[in-house]
């Protein structure tokens, strides 16, 4: 079982703090096949076969040696970092790769690195100290900048900032960005996933799926993927690209700042360009994508009004484009395109937007009950509409469409959280803090006083039967 628990934590096919809920709720003396047998009741890893495997594996290693031991404080993964002045920098590169490859084993998703403060990292959109060591101003400077090229580390320190990406062994990248501060030097760390995931995987309902799959189809238009800053927007993103590079047959150039996930060229041609690296900006590398004979245009992130006017133009011209965008929800999606246009333009926008829409997903994640993130999403697919509200400039109407719409495939992000909360994913207080509409909340009591009607009978017939009544 220990075997079984420590290849579970290593394969990041379960998170370290699940694990240990499993063991706590199971006791230390669970045995194997009753430990796996859980974990697939309840539906923590859809993957049946992955289970089996290690399983298997856990079970072959058992009688080869000592069990390796069960490790589930998150402050045991951290690297010793008290004589980091002491240390080569090849030793202290060293360290700091550990250190970034522990955090991705315990699936955390930010590791914080900031001079006068202990290390922290962000799991479960909970911010939790990694460590008790207080870094210096000297070790936090030397820490974040050991694993830079020359270039780059003189780059950063004449500019005080600097993003970029990097590969840090066992399949794990990372997503890195350094600062200076009242203190010293910061460096806030991204792990990006190893493997591009399906949507379903990511908690997508099998019907948002399909209605996402059928969006992809289009040969031009905008689709926007949406969300607020550790939504999974970049996951999402991924997964789309890797739908249309398994089913279509085009030239797909992606523009990022900087470089996540790899996607390899399967049956489209796909191009990915960094900001900064490959190219001097968005703007200039969208310009330049116009004459690459494209058929799909990605842009990582929809920033400014030169950009996102580009990218509304070259969905209109025979592109599919696909970008992201900071927001909370698609009315607001909405507003923020529009927005940032000065007024003498915004009615003109307004026409080559409502014409170019196909769709925008908006998603947040949600704590579950029992450890681990949830996503819920928000879709809008781009009907007559849809298209009338945003050419009339009431984005504000957009919710009553999305209801009068779940026919076809759009989901109210209500909706979907009251579904997570229905099948039991989510707490009652996760789901009234994510609910805006009455109507939904009101299903929610009636839920919750439904199950409690229903255990109260559940309790009483027990009673019956054991001769209490």
């Amino acid at each position: 079982m220990q075997w079984f628990i420590a290849a579970v934590i290593e394969n990041h096919i379960l998170p370290v703090d699940i694990c240990k809920k499993l063991i706590d709720a199971c006791g230390d003396n669970v045995d194997l096949v009753t430990l796996a047998q859980k974990i697939i009741d309840d539906g923590l890893c859809p993957d049946v076969d992955k289970i089996q495997t290690v399983a298997e594996y856990a079970y072959n290693q058992a009688g080869g040696g000592q069990a390796p031991p069960m490790v589930f404080s998150i402050d045991n993964q951290m690297p010793p970092l008290e004589n980091i002045s002491g240390l080569s920098d090849q030793d202290l590169g060293k360290l700091m790769l550990q250190m970034l490859n522990a955090v991705c084993s315990i699936s955390a998703s930010d590791l914080h690195l900031s001079a006068n403060s202990v290390p922290f990292l962000r799991l479960n959109l909970k911010v939790e100290k990694f460590g008790t060591h207080v870094l210096s101003a000297e070790d936090a400077y030397r820490l974040n900048t050991i694993l830079l090229s020359p270039e780059s580390k003189a780059c950063f320190d004449q500019v005080k900032d600097l993003d970029f990406a990097m590969s840090v062994g066992s399949g794990n990248r990372v997503r890195c960005n350094l600062m200076e501060h009242k203190d010293g030097v910061a460096g806030t760390y991204r792990m990006i996933p190893e493997e591009i995931r399906e949507l379903h995987s990511l908690g997508f309902p099998k019907n948002i799926c399909d209605s996402i799959t059928k969006m992809l189809d289009h040969n031009n238009g905008l689709i926007l993927v949406t969300g607020p800053v550790n939504s999974g927007k970049t996951t999402t993103l991924a997964a789309l690209v890797d739908i249309m590079n398994k089913k279509r047959k085009d030239h797909v150039v992606m523009v990022e700042d900087p470089l996540e996930i790899i996607q390899p060229s399967l049956k489209c041609n796909v191009t990915q360009r960094e900001v900064g690296s490959h190219t001097k900006s968005f703007a200039t590398a969208l310009k330049g994508a116009l004459r690459e004979d494209p058929d799909i245009i990605v842009i990582g992130e929809l920033r400014d009004l030169e950009t996102i006017e580009m990218a509304i133009t070259a969905s209109e011209t025979g592109h599919l484009v696909i970008g992201t965008l900071h927001t909370n929800d698609a009315a607001s999606t909405l507003d923020r395109v529009l927005d940032v246009f000065p007024p003498s333009q915004q009615q003109q926008i307004r026409t080559m937007t409502a014409g170019s829409l196909r769709g925008i997903i908006c998603q947040r994640l949600l704590p579950r009950k029992d450890g681990g993130l949830v996503a819920a999403c928000e879709l809008v697919i781009a009907n007559i509409a849809v298209s009338n509200l945003i050419s009339e400039g009431k984005t504000h109407q957009l919710k009553a469409v999305m209801q009068t719409g779940m026919r076809q495939g759009m989901c109210p992000m209500d909706q979907s959280v009251f579904d997570l909360f229905d099948q039991g994913i989510i707490s009652y207080e996760t789901t009234v803090a994510n609910i805006t509409n009455g109507e939904y909340l009101n299903k929610v009591q009636l839920k919750l006083a439904t199950d409690a009607a229903a255990v109260g009978a559940g309790a009483i017939d027990r009673n019956k039967k054991k001769g209490w009544f």
